[in-house]
């Protein structure tokens, strides 16, 4: 008997977060199989810096989130960031062109971060998706939730007030 049941899709929603720019920061990433509308099987993934900016958490969440999966597969990646969507489907091409530089001849920023984020998605099918940012997209604001989460151990504790 053979099983009939079409290959689950797979989505990673990530987010990041940053407490001042530059400043402590986290990534979240939610991983999903589905079928259909059908959640079969999700993975929650954070991390943190003590000293980072708001576009290294979100190249960070994206990373991790292909990294995590453990062999070749096809992936739709939901991010909230212009900065990482327009980066690896736009961009990249160019910066690679020319040396990792930019139009203005300025080196690319986050060098290190672009490149294993190619090495990464390299390795997948990846469909790359924006959507907007705290707009009550449920998924989003879990990835969101995952990223100030990462974020906290690196944040100094509050003082009690007088």
């Amino acid at each position: 008997m053979t099983d009939d049941a079409p290959t689950p899709a797979l989505w990673a929603f990530t987010d990041g977060a940053c407490s001042g720019n530059p400043g402590p920061g986290g990534w979240g990433a939610l991983l999903q199989a589905r079928r259909g509308a059908e959640v079969l099987r999700e993975r929650e993934l954070k991390g943190g810096e003590r000293l980072t900016t708001n576009n290294r958490m979100e190249l960070m969440a994206a990373i991790a989130a292909l990294e995590a999966l453990e062999r070749s597969s096809s992936v739709v990646v939901v991010t909230d960031s212009a900065y990482v969507k327009g980066g690896i489907t736009e961009w990249m091409p160019n910066w690679k062109r020319r040396g990792w530089r930019t139009a203005g001849n300025e080196p690319v920023k986050n060098e290190d971060l672009w490149r294993r984020l190619e090495a990464a998605a390299a390795r997948h099918r990846v469909a790359w998706r924006w959507i907007k940012g705290h707009a009550g997209h449920a998924e989003n604001e879990r990835a969101d939730a995952l990223a100030r989460a990462g974020m906290a151990p690196f944040k100094p504790a509050r003082r009690a007030g007088p």
